[in-house]
């Protein structure tokens, strides 16, 4: 049997957590998904199917930071636009990545923009 590759063992622990984590519309998912250069986030209402709310560092005024700043503006962005949506409590789905870095530095953003999870 072959060696398994950073790709499928992240799609592998992704699995593993969304067969844990469940969003609600009172408590949507935070839903992080990372690239090289970008980092993203999401609010999913999955009962519904539902994107609550989104950010990205993608939009033009996080163009200009550095990955690790602009993770963490990502999560104050996400949090500020989930309160306009009236949330504030939410279950993390970190996407099979670890809890370092970058997703790391979200969370953080997002609970000092006053998520709470």
């Amino acid at each position: 049997m072959g060696k398994i590759s950073t790709r499928d063992a992240r799609a592998r622990r992704h699995r593993r957590v969304r067969g844990k984590v469940h969003g609600t519309a009172d408590r949507p998912r935070l839903s992080v998904s990372r690239s090289n250069l970008r980092i993203y986030a999401q609010l999913i209402d999955d009962d519904r199917g539902h994107t609550v709310a989104a950010a990205g560092s993608h939009e033009a005024p996080l163009k200009g930071l550095a990955k690790g700043p602009a993770a963490t503006e990502v999560g104050k962005l996400i949090a500020e636009r989930g309160k306009a949506a009236g949330v504030s409590s939410v279950v993390f789905d970190r996407g099979g990545y670890l809890y370092h870095g970058r997703v790391k530095a979200l969370a953080d953003g997002a609970r000092e923009g006053g998520l709470e999870f």
